[in-house]
Protein backbone atom coordinates (compact mmCIF):
# COMPACT_ATOMS: atom_id res chain seq x y z
CA UNK A 1 0.00 0.00 0.00
CA UNK A 2 0.85 3.67 -0.81
CA UNK A 3 0.75 6.31 1.35
CA UNK A 4 1.08 9.69 0.16
CA UNK A 5 3.60 12.37 1.86
CA UNK A 6 2.62 15.40 3.19
CA UNK A 7 5.33 17.67 1.88
CA UNK A 8 4.96 21.49 2.24
CA UNK A 9 5.30 23.08 -1.18
CA UNK A 10 8.48 25.19 -0.16
CA UNK A 11 10.35 22.09 0.23
CA UNK A 12 8.87 20.72 -3.28
CA UNK A 13 10.35 24.05 -4.99
CA UNK A 14 13.52 23.48 -2.95
CA UNK A 15 16.84 22.75 -5.08
CA UNK A 16 19.20 20.50 -2.84
CA UNK A 17 22.56 20.06 -3.97
CA UNK A 18 25.76 18.70 -2.35
CA UNK A 19 27.95 22.00 -1.25
CA UNK A 20 31.31 22.70 -2.86
CA UNK A 21 34.27 25.12 -2.76
CA UNK A 22 35.08 26.54 -6.47
CA UNK A 23 38.47 24.24 -6.39
CA UNK A 24 36.74 21.47 -5.30
CA UNK A 25 33.35 21.58 -7.55
CA UNK A 26 36.29 22.30 -10.47
CA UNK A 27 38.01 19.15 -9.54
CA UNK A 28 34.52 17.02 -9.60
CA UNK A 29 34.17 18.35 -13.14
CA UNK A 30 37.43 17.67 -14.28
CA UNK A 31 37.68 14.16 -12.75
CA UNK A 32 34.29 13.59 -15.02
CA UNK A 33 36.38 13.50 -17.90
CA UNK A 34 38.11 10.76 -18.44
CA UNK A 35 40.09 11.63 -21.14
CA UNK A 36 41.42 15.05 -18.91
CA UNK A 37 41.89 12.09 -16.73
CA UNK A 38 43.85 10.10 -18.96
CA UNK A 39 45.92 12.58 -20.20
CA UNK A 40 46.35 13.84 -16.37
CA UNK A 41 47.89 10.58 -15.61
CA UNK A 42 49.95 9.90 -18.83
CA UNK A 43 52.00 13.06 -17.66
CA UNK A 44 53.00 12.12 -14.49
CA UNK A 45 54.03 8.89 -16.20
CA UNK A 46 56.29 10.82 -18.45
CA UNK A 47 57.45 12.49 -15.61
CA UNK A 48 58.43 10.02 -13.48
CA UNK A 49 60.06 7.97 -16.49
CA UNK A 50 61.99 11.13 -17.26
CA UNK A 51 63.34 11.34 -13.33
CA UNK A 52 63.47 7.92 -12.23
CA UNK A 53 64.70 5.73 -15.83
CA UNK A 54 68.16 7.29 -15.71
CA UNK A 55 68.48 5.65 -12.00
CA UNK A 56 67.94 2.03 -12.70
CA UNK A 57 69.47 1.91 -16.03
CA UNK A 58 73.29 1.08 -16.21
CA UNK A 59 73.88 3.09 -19.29
CA UNK A 60 73.93 6.99 -19.83
CA UNK A 61 72.71 8.89 -22.65
CA UNK A 62 76.36 9.24 -24.45
CA UNK A 63 77.98 6.49 -24.05
CA UNK A 64 78.70 4.33 -27.00
CA UNK A 65 79.34 0.59 -27.63
CA UNK A 66 80.10 0.49 -31.73
CA UNK A 67 79.91 -3.46 -31.50
CA UNK A 68 76.12 -2.72 -30.81
CA UNK A 69 74.91 -0.64 -33.23
CA UNK A 70 71.67 -0.46 -34.35
CA UNK A 71 70.38 -3.89 -31.96
CA UNK A 72 66.66 -3.99 -31.91
CA UNK A 73 64.90 -4.36 -29.07
CA UNK A 74 63.76 -8.01 -30.63
CA UNK A 75 67.09 -9.41 -31.73
CA UNK A 76 66.48 -11.91 -35.06
CA UNK A 77 68.95 -14.88 -33.64
CA UNK A 78 70.03 -18.20 -34.44
CA UNK A 79 68.96 -20.63 -31.65
CA UNK A 80 71.90 -22.92 -30.31
CA UNK A 81 71.85 -25.94 -28.36
CA UNK A 82 69.78 -25.20 -25.01
CA UNK A 83 71.42 -23.30 -22.59
CA UNK A 84 74.15 -22.23 -24.84
CA UNK A 85 72.36 -19.27 -26.11
CA UNK A 86 72.03 -17.61 -29.43
CA UNK A 87 74.27 -16.37 -32.34
CA UNK A 88 72.93 -12.67 -33.47
CA UNK A 89 74.41 -11.61 -36.54
CA UNK A 90 73.80 -7.54 -37.68
CA UNK A 91 73.83 -5.82 -41.43
CA UNK A 92 77.84 -6.07 -41.22
CA UNK A 93 78.04 -9.64 -40.55
CA UNK A 94 79.81 -9.49 -36.98
CA UNK A 95 78.82 -12.16 -34.59
CA UNK A 96 77.42 -11.24 -31.32
CA UNK A 97 76.65 -13.84 -28.92
CA UNK A 98 73.22 -13.89 -26.77
CA UNK A 99 73.07 -15.17 -23.50
CA UNK A 100 69.65 -17.69 -22.97
CA UNK A 101 68.21 -15.19 -20.64
CA UNK A 102 68.56 -11.93 -23.47
CA UNK A 103 72.20 -10.39 -22.46
CA UNK A 104 74.30 -9.63 -25.00
CA UNK A 105 77.89 -11.68 -23.98
CA UNK A 106 81.01 -11.42 -26.84
CA UNK A 107 81.81 -10.13 -29.79
CA UNK A 108 83.41 -12.78 -31.63
CA UNK A 109 86.04 -12.02 -33.50
CA UNK A 110 86.15 -12.50 -37.23
CA UNK A 111 89.06 -15.03 -38.48
CA UNK A 112 89.17 -15.29 -41.67
CA UNK A 113 86.29 -13.94 -44.63
CA UNK A 114 85.26 -15.40 -47.99
CA UNK A 115 83.54 -13.40 -49.93
CA UNK A 116 83.62 -15.40 -53.24
CA UNK A 117 81.92 -18.91 -51.05
CA UNK A 118 80.27 -16.32 -48.67
CA UNK A 119 81.56 -17.66 -45.98
CA UNK A 120 83.14 -15.90 -42.95
CA UNK A 121 85.28 -17.39 -39.57
CA UNK A 122 85.16 -16.82 -36.12
CA UNK A 123 86.45 -17.25 -32.86
CA UNK A 124 84.09 -19.12 -30.29
CA UNK A 125 85.16 -19.52 -26.61
CA UNK A 126 88.62 -21.81 -27.22
CA UNK A 127 86.87 -23.20 -30.86
CA UNK A 128 85.92 -21.59 -34.56
CA UNK A 129 82.70 -21.05 -36.20
CA UNK A 130 82.01 -20.63 -39.68
CA UNK A 131 78.93 -18.32 -41.10
CA UNK A 132 77.28 -19.47 -44.20
CA UNK A 133 75.40 -16.41 -45.30
CA UNK A 134 74.75 -16.97 -49.26
CA UNK A 135 71.62 -17.68 -50.59
CA UNK A 136 69.58 -15.22 -48.49
CA UNK A 137 69.54 -17.71 -45.36
CA UNK A 138 72.27 -17.88 -42.63
CA UNK A 139 73.65 -21.04 -41.25
CA UNK A 140 76.14 -21.24 -38.07
CA UNK A 141 78.78 -24.17 -38.30
CA UNK A 142 80.63 -25.55 -35.15
CA UNK A 143 84.04 -27.32 -35.71
CA UNK A 144 82.53 -30.39 -34.44
CA UNK A 145 79.94 -30.16 -37.61
CA UNK A 146 76.89 -29.19 -35.52
CA UNK A 147 75.04 -26.32 -38.00
CA UNK A 148 72.51 -24.25 -36.60
CA UNK A 149 69.82 -22.10 -38.90
CA UNK A 150 66.96 -21.70 -36.74
CA UNK A 151 65.88 -18.09 -36.41
CA UNK A 152 64.06 -17.12 -33.33
CA UNK A 153 63.26 -13.61 -31.92
CA UNK A 154 64.93 -12.84 -28.43
CA UNK A 155 64.10 -10.12 -25.95
CA UNK A 156 67.15 -7.67 -26.33
CA UNK A 157 67.53 -7.38 -22.42
CA UNK A 158 70.29 -5.61 -22.30
CA UNK A 159 69.14 -2.29 -24.03
CA UNK A 160 65.45 -3.13 -23.84
CA UNK A 161 64.64 -0.82 -26.75
CA UNK A 162 67.26 -1.21 -28.68
CA UNK A 163 70.21 0.82 -30.03
CA UNK A 164 71.11 3.18 -32.18
CA UNK A 165 73.46 4.23 -35.26
CA UNK A 166 76.23 4.93 -32.47
CA UNK A 167 75.72 1.95 -29.99
CA UNK A 168 73.66 4.38 -27.47
CA UNK A 169 70.86 3.04 -25.43
CA UNK A 170 67.51 3.99 -26.57
CA UNK A 171 65.66 4.30 -23.23
CA UNK A 172 68.28 6.09 -21.57
CA UNK A 173 68.41 8.84 -24.53
CA UNK A 174 64.53 9.07 -24.42
CA UNK A 175 64.35 9.27 -20.84
CA UNK A 176 67.28 11.63 -20.61
CA UNK A 177 65.24 13.97 -24.12
CA UNK A 178 61.61 13.95 -22.37
CA UNK A 179 63.68 15.30 -19.70
CA UNK A 180 64.72 17.96 -22.11
CA UNK A 181 61.80 18.70 -23.89
CA UNK A 182 59.42 18.49 -20.31
CA UNK A 183 61.76 21.18 -18.88
CA UNK A 184 61.99 23.64 -21.76
CA UNK A 185 58.35 23.60 -22.33
CA UNK A 186 57.98 24.21 -18.33
CA UNK A 187 60.47 27.17 -18.08
CA UNK A 188 59.30 28.66 -21.43
CA UNK A 189 55.89 28.39 -20.30
CA UNK A 190 55.91 29.71 -16.67
CA UNK A 191 58.16 32.92 -17.95
CA UNK A 192 55.80 33.80 -20.51
CA UNK A 193 53.02 33.72 -17.96
CA UNK A 194 54.93 36.20 -16.38
CA UNK A 195 55.48 38.47 -19.24
CA UNK A 196 52.15 37.67 -20.87
CA UNK A 197 49.99 38.37 -17.34
CA UNK A 198 52.11 41.54 -16.69
CA UNK A 199 52.12 42.85 -20.69
CA UNK A 200 47.96 42.17 -21.01
CA UNK A 201 46.91 43.24 -17.71
CA UNK A 202 48.69 46.43 -17.95
CA UNK A 203 47.63 46.95 -21.70
CA UNK A 204 44.35 45.98 -20.48
CA UNK A 205 44.05 47.85 -17.43
CA UNK A 206 45.31 50.99 -19.15
CA UNK A 207 43.43 51.33 -22.42
CA UNK A 208 43.26 53.58 -25.00
CA UNK A 209 46.72 55.20 -26.59
CA UNK A 210 48.70 52.93 -23.90
CA UNK A 211 46.43 49.68 -25.26
CA UNK A 212 47.04 50.94 -29.09
CA UNK A 213 50.76 50.87 -29.00
CA UNK A 214 51.23 47.61 -26.89
CA UNK A 215 49.22 45.54 -28.87
CA UNK A 216 50.73 46.95 -31.97
CA UNK A 217 54.25 46.01 -31.00
CA UNK A 218 52.61 42.21 -29.97
CA UNK A 219 51.20 42.44 -33.85
CA UNK A 220 54.70 43.25 -34.81
CA UNK A 221 56.61 40.17 -32.59
CA UNK A 222 53.66 37.60 -33.87
CA UNK A 223 54.62 38.88 -37.62
CA UNK A 224 58.16 37.98 -37.52
CA UNK A 225 59.17 34.10 -38.32
CA UNK A 226 60.06 32.02 -35.06
CA UNK A 227 62.67 30.16 -36.78
CA UNK A 228 64.46 34.26 -37.09
CA UNK A 229 64.65 35.04 -33.66
CA UNK A 230 66.67 31.68 -32.88
CA UNK A 231 69.10 32.47 -35.77
CA UNK A 232 69.41 35.70 -34.09
CA UNK A 233 69.71 34.84 -30.39
CA UNK A 234 72.24 32.55 -31.78
CA UNK A 235 74.90 34.87 -32.93
CA UNK A 236 74.71 35.82 -29.22
CA UNK A 237 74.11 32.96 -27.65
CA UNK A 238 75.63 29.60 -28.20
CA UNK A 239 73.88 27.17 -29.40
CA UNK A 240 71.68 24.63 -26.80
CA UNK A 241 69.25 24.52 -24.47
CA UNK A 242 69.89 27.99 -23.23
CA UNK A 243 69.15 29.40 -26.72
CA UNK A 244 65.58 27.50 -26.73
CA UNK A 245 64.50 28.86 -23.52
CA UNK A 246 65.41 32.72 -24.26
CA UNK A 247 63.73 31.93 -27.75
CA UNK A 248 60.40 30.79 -26.94
CA UNK A 249 60.18 33.08 -24.46
CA UNK A 250 60.92 35.68 -26.11
CA UNK A 251 58.07 34.94 -28.22
CA UNK A 252 55.53 32.76 -26.84
CA UNK A 253 54.20 35.28 -24.54
CA UNK A 254 52.06 37.17 -27.07
CA UNK A 255 49.43 34.69 -26.77
CA UNK A 256 48.88 34.84 -23.33
CA UNK A 257 48.90 38.68 -23.35
CA UNK A 258 46.48 38.50 -25.74
CA UNK A 259 44.05 36.67 -23.48
CA UNK A 260 44.88 38.29 -20.33
CA UNK A 261 44.14 41.43 -22.29
CA UNK A 262 40.62 40.70 -23.41
CA UNK A 263 40.06 39.06 -19.71
CA UNK A 264 40.60 42.45 -18.16
CA UNK A 265 39.10 44.56 -21.01
CA UNK A 266 35.53 42.47 -19.91
CA UNK A 267 36.34 42.34 -16.50
CA UNK A 268 37.45 46.01 -15.85
CA UNK A 269 33.72 47.35 -16.00
CA UNK A 270 32.41 45.13 -13.31
CA UNK A 271 31.08 46.64 -10.75
CA UNK A 272 33.25 45.05 -7.85
CA UNK A 273 35.76 47.21 -9.80
CA UNK A 274 33.68 50.13 -9.23
CA UNK A 275 33.94 49.41 -5.76
CA UNK A 276 37.48 49.22 -5.24
CA UNK A 277 38.08 52.22 -7.24
CA UNK A 278 35.36 54.15 -4.65
CA UNK A 279 37.10 52.81 -1.47
CA UNK A 280 40.39 54.39 -3.24
CA UNK A 281 42.09 51.08 -4.17
CA UNK A 282 45.22 51.76 -6.19
CA UNK A 283 45.88 50.11 -10.29
CA UNK A 284 48.18 48.15 -8.92
CA UNK A 285 45.67 46.38 -5.77
CA UNK A 286 43.19 46.13 -8.15
CA UNK A 287 45.18 44.70 -11.35
CA UNK A 288 47.13 42.30 -8.85
CA UNK A 289 44.27 41.69 -6.17
CA UNK A 290 40.95 41.69 -8.11
CA UNK A 291 41.84 41.69 -11.89
CA UNK A 292 44.18 38.75 -12.39
CA UNK A 293 42.74 36.28 -9.71
CA UNK A 294 39.55 36.56 -11.76
CA UNK A 295 40.92 35.28 -15.06
CA UNK A 296 43.05 32.61 -13.72
CA UNK A 297 40.98 30.15 -15.49
CA UNK A 298 41.92 31.32 -19.48
CA UNK A 299 45.21 32.15 -18.32
CA UNK A 300 45.52 28.19 -17.09
CA UNK A 301 44.03 26.92 -20.11
CA UNK A 302 46.26 29.18 -22.17
CA UNK A 303 49.36 27.85 -20.18
CA UNK A 304 48.43 24.16 -20.50
CA UNK A 305 48.03 24.94 -24.33
CA UNK A 306 51.23 26.97 -24.81
CA UNK A 307 53.05 23.67 -23.27
CA UNK A 308 52.83 21.21 -25.92
CA UNK A 309 53.44 24.30 -28.49
CA UNK A 310 56.54 24.50 -26.65
CA UNK A 311 57.68 20.78 -26.49
CA UNK A 312 56.84 20.79 -30.73
CA UNK A 313 59.20 24.01 -31.51
CA UNK A 314 61.32 22.46 -29.07
CA UNK A 315 61.82 19.38 -30.98
CA UNK A 316 61.58 20.64 -34.43
CA UNK A 317 64.10 23.63 -33.99
CA UNK A 318 66.37 20.34 -32.41
CA UNK A 319 65.67 17.93 -35.19
CA UNK A 320 66.51 20.88 -37.53
CA UNK A 321 70.18 21.66 -35.67
CA UNK A 322 69.33 24.51 -33.53
CA UNK A 323 68.53 23.53 -30.82
CA UNK A 324 70.32 21.12 -27.76
CA UNK A 325 73.41 19.95 -29.63
CA UNK A 326 75.22 16.41 -29.28
CA UNK A 327 75.89 14.84 -27.48
CA UNK A 328 73.20 15.74 -25.48
CA UNK A 329 69.77 13.58 -26.27
CA UNK A 330 66.49 15.75 -26.82
CA UNK A 331 63.49 13.95 -28.65
CA UNK A 332 64.02 16.50 -31.67
CA UNK A 333 68.01 14.78 -32.26
CA UNK A 334 66.71 11.42 -31.69
CA UNK A 335 64.39 11.57 -34.57
CA UNK A 336 67.62 13.75 -36.66
CA UNK A 337 69.65 10.43 -35.95
CA UNK A 338 66.88 8.25 -36.59
CA UNK A 339 66.33 9.52 -40.41
CA UNK A 340 68.36 7.58 -42.25
CA UNK A 341 67.79 4.42 -40.80
CA UNK A 342 64.04 4.60 -41.35
CA UNK A 343 63.73 1.53 -43.57
CA UNK A 344 66.11 -0.70 -41.89
CA UNK A 345 65.42 0.49 -38.11
CA UNK A 346 62.01 2.33 -37.97
CA UNK A 347 61.78 1.82 -34.38
CA UNK A 348 65.14 4.39 -33.91
CA UNK A 349 62.22 7.40 -35.46
CA UNK A 350 59.34 5.49 -34.12
CA UNK A 351 59.66 5.76 -30.55
CA UNK A 352 60.70 9.39 -30.27
CA UNK A 353 57.93 10.22 -31.81
CA UNK A 354 55.25 8.29 -30.52
CA UNK A 355 56.48 9.67 -27.36
CA UNK A 356 56.02 13.82 -28.65
CA UNK A 357 52.90 12.70 -29.77
CA UNK A 358 51.72 11.40 -26.10
CA UNK A 359 53.24 14.44 -24.53
CA UNK A 360 51.24 16.35 -27.02
CA UNK A 361 47.90 14.88 -26.77
CA UNK A 362 48.02 14.81 -22.63
CA UNK A 363 48.83 18.05 -22.21
CA UNK A 364 45.66 18.96 -25.07
CA UNK A 365 43.36 16.43 -23.26
CA UNK A 366 44.62 18.11 -19.72
CA UNK A 367 43.73 21.81 -21.36
CA UNK A 368 40.07 20.63 -22.78
CA UNK A 369 39.55 19.40 -19.56
CA UNK A 370 41.01 22.59 -17.54
CA UNK A 371 38.96 25.16 -19.78
CA UNK A 372 35.35 22.77 -19.83
CA UNK A 373 36.02 22.62 -15.07
CA UNK A 374 36.80 26.30 -15.15
CA UNK A 375 34.01 27.49 -17.31
CA UNK A 376 31.23 28.88 -15.25
CA UNK A 377 28.50 28.55 -17.98
CA UNK A 378 29.16 25.07 -17.29
CA UNK A 379 28.55 24.68 -13.76
CA UNK A 380 25.52 23.13 -12.03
Amino acid sequence: MWEKLDIRQEEREKIVSKRRSFLSDVWFRFSHKPTAIAGLMVIVLMILFAILTPSFTSHTFSSQVLDHVSMAPWLKSIALDEGEGYIYVNQNLKLIHVNADGTLGQTLTRLDEDDINKVNTYAFDEETLQLKYGGGSQTVVFEDGREFSDVVKVKNKTYLLGTDTLGRDILTRLAHGTRISLLVAFLATAVNMIIGILYGGIAGYKGGNVDGVMMRIVDIISAIPLTLYVILIMVIVENGMTSIIIALSSVYWVNMARVVRGQILSLKEQEFISAALTIGSSPKTILMRHLIPNSMGPILVTATMLIPQAIFMEAFLSYLGLGVQPPMASLGTMCNDATEMLRSAPYQLFLPAAMICLIMFAFNFVGDGLRDALDPQLRK
